[in-house]
């Protein structure tokens, strides 16, 4: 045999395949993290990349391995919030329950989605600096998640968990209420997201909730003892 023939045990110089994808999925997040953070720092005028690509200590050129501009960016950073938010609509009408029940799960998931960078971006960016196409896939979505408070308010009307109500106004007033939070949640604060989460459901969903009137069973109701040696 030939002395210069490889060795069977050589590494190969180059990176199996998934190992290269999953480096490049990573950076790939990476960016977007970055992104999302100094987005939401200094407003997405005022972000460059430029100022991306320092903050990572990687060429600007370096990007374009995996994005095209800066608004392709913004569009998969608002999309990951978007699918976090899509994920826990079906999970949640998968599980069942009332509609007061699955109002307050999905109010619940989407207060804790808001205190995330990704979830801020549904509220804090404005559509018009995305491309066209991409604004009509942000407002289908927006729509797919207005219809979810909507259909679990309804749902809670006919199985009786719900107060009659104005079902458009009252999503409206819950929606607004929740994506607030976007704008002034700081991580680090008195409390925490899911404390925030789990108290805004109580409260959000407090004035539709319908209260039970059903005595308590087992109390036999209290009579009055009539005094002895009282005359009629």
């Amino acid at each position: 045999m030939d002395g210069s023939a490889a060795s069977p045990t050589r590494q190969s110089p180059w990176m199996p395949f998934e190992s290269r994808r999953r480096a490049r999925d990573e950076k790939r997040e990476a960016v977007l993290r970055t992104a999302v953070a100094l987005f939401l720092e200094q407003g997405y005028h005022g972000t460059t990349l430029n100022d991306v690509a320092e903050r990572l200590n990687i060429t600007k050129p370096a990007l374009y391995n995996y994005f095209r501009g800066k608004d392709e960016i913004l569009y998969e950073c608002w999309a990951i919030g978007a699918e976090r938010v899509d994920e826990s609509i079906d999970e949640i009408a998968a599980i069942g329950g009332t509609g007061l029940e699955k109002l307050r799960k999905l109010i619940v998931s989407y207060a804790e989605t808001m205190t995330t960078d990704y979830g801020k971006s549904l509220v804090r960016f404005d559509v018009r600096d995305l491309t066209e196409h991409n604004r009509k896939i942000v407002r289908l979505a927006k729509r797919k998640i207005d219809q979810a408070f909507r259909v679990y308010i309804g749902q809670g009307i006919e199985d009786g968990s719900v107060r009659p109500c104005d079902v458009k106004l009252s999503a409206f007033a819950i929606a607004g209420a929740l994506n607030w939070i976007g704008h002034w949640y700081q991580p680090g604060g008195a409390l925490e997201a899911e404390a925030i989460a789990k108290e805004f459901a109580i409260r959000l969903t407090d004035g539709l909730a319908v209260r039970s009137t059903r005595k308590k069973a087992g109390k036999p109701p209290v009579r009055k003892r009539r005094k002895r040696g009282v005359s009629r």
